[in-house]
């Protein structure tokens, strides 16, 4: 019995979508794009258009996030006007929850009459639909981690996503960088599906996804801190698309001597050609594409090595083929 319960916790803690590849998603997302443009004033017809010819919790939910993800748009003007009051208010405890009161209001106003948000609004309307389908639906509130995240200034925190209870476990997803992403000149909001960020590994979420409550990380018997998110490498969102986990760097920041050797492993999701992976270096002066000193590929498992020959301080971005995958620093000394 001791046994069974620890095969039961270790197969929990890994809950992702590989636990459903028997199952085949396109009536699902059929039926969410057939729905597209549907307004939010009666949730619960919505929902029944959804799911009433779907067959399994799965696939009703993996309808309402298609249909939320193609539909709802991110505010990105609101989310920044929302992170100025936040800072201004801070050390004010009166003025910030005054705010805060406003501000959901305004949220859930757009969100419901011009179907715009921010990732608040998103966890919101998914547990809502979801639990209209009588599915167990939680949002997650905590720390997320982009290239564009200041992490000293990452109080308080910043990103919310869902937990979804499917067959008697959870999984996690984030709706809002599933949905697309805003234009960095204009802040102007494109769709664009990145189907990586739906039941996700919580060993590949939990690098750029800290929850406030803990138990939302999903990792049994492991032990994640707040410091090791915020030392942890840039995930970009191709890295839910071809990555399965992120073994190593742990850390972002290296501190390397010249000539020393520095190794770089992956879980993949797919098999892929050697040729596609390359590095992007830039050391302040000019950006260069190369190849790792040496790459090996078993079966899933992807493992790179580099040493670098000359003292610096180098940006090193990784690729797969076109896709931005992940970012690290390194100075290096003789």
């Amino acid at each position: 019995m001791r046994y069974l319960l620890l095969f039961l916790v270790a197969f929990q803690s890994h809950a992702q979508i590989s636990d459903f590849d028997h199952i085949n998603f396109s009536k699902s997302d059929q039926i969410a794009l057939m729905h597209k443009n549907e307004e939010l004033d009666n949730m619960p017809e919505l929902v029944y258009n959804l799911t009433s010819e779907l067959d399994t919790d799965v696939e009703r939910f993996r309808a309402i996030y298609m249909w939320v993800c193609h539909n709802i748009a991110n505010d990105y003007t609101l989310y920044l006007k929302n992170k100025r009051k936040r800072n201004k208010y801070k050390n004010d405890s009166i003025k910030l929850k005054a705010w805060n009161d406003r501000f959901k209001k305004d949220v859930f106003r757009k969100l419901l009459k011009q179907e715009k948000t921010i990732c608040t609004g998103y966890a919101y309307i998914v547990q809502q639909l979801a639990n209209l389908a009588n599915l167990d639906c939680e949002i997650v509130h905590g720390y997320g981690k982009t290239s564009m995240t200041n992490i000293e200034s990452l109080d308080p925190p910043n990103h919310s996503w869902n937990a979804i209870k499917l067959d008697g476990k959870w999984y996690l997803c984030d709706p809002t960088w599933a949905s697309g992403i805003p234009e960095p000149e204009t802040n102007i909001f494109r769709f664009d599906y990145n189907d990586g960020y739906f039941l996700s590994n919580p060993k590949l979420f939990i690098i750029n996804h800290f929850p406030q409550d803990q138990k939302w990380i999903l990792l049994e018997n492991e032990t994640h801190s707040f410091d090791e998110f915020l030392a942890a490498p840039i995930l970009y969102g191709k890295a839910y698309t071809n990555l399965v986990e992120h073994d190593t760097p742990k850390q972002m920041h290296h501190l390397l001597h010249k000539d020393e050797k520095i190794s770089f492993k992956y879980q993949l999701q797919k098999t892929i050609n050697v040729e596609s992976v390359s590095f992007l270096i830039d050391d302040g002066y000019s950006n260069k594409r190369t190849k790792p000193n040496s790459i090996s590929i078993d079966e899933q498992s992807l493992t790179l090595e580099h040493q670098f020959d000359t003292n610096g301080f180098y940006d090193v971005h990784l690729y797969i083929g076109d896709d931005l995958i992940s970012t690290y620093t390194f100075k290096v000394k003789g």
